[in-house]
């Protein structure tokens, strides 16, 4: 199922633009913490979403801007939203 909710997908691009910087490169899965509607939020319960980038270009810019900092993949990331999704698995 892809995400399509804003706010969900919003979270999810700086997931991945952290994941990114974390892992120098560029991750095709990341896990966020599991939404809890009421109750205690246990953080070992996470969703795992694999990331989907449909153009070959947009995975070049982004592995080409992770040297260069957040600031520079998050604007890469922000370029490209259009071709990377989300879907959880």
């Amino acid at each position: 199922m892809r995400e399509h909710d804003p706010e969900k997908l919003k979270l999810l691009y700086e997931r991945l633009r952290d994941v990114c910087m974390v892992e120098k490169e560029v991750w095709k899965e990341i896990y966020m913490p599991r939404e809890v509607k009421e109750g205690v939020r246990l953080t070992s319960a996470q969703d795992r979403y694999q990331v989907i980038i449909d153009s070959p270009e947009a995975e070049a810019v982004l592995e080409a801007n992770i040297p260069l900092g957040a600031k520079a993949l998050e604007a890469a990331i922000a370029q490209y939203q259009s071709a990377i999704s989300f879907e959880k698995t």
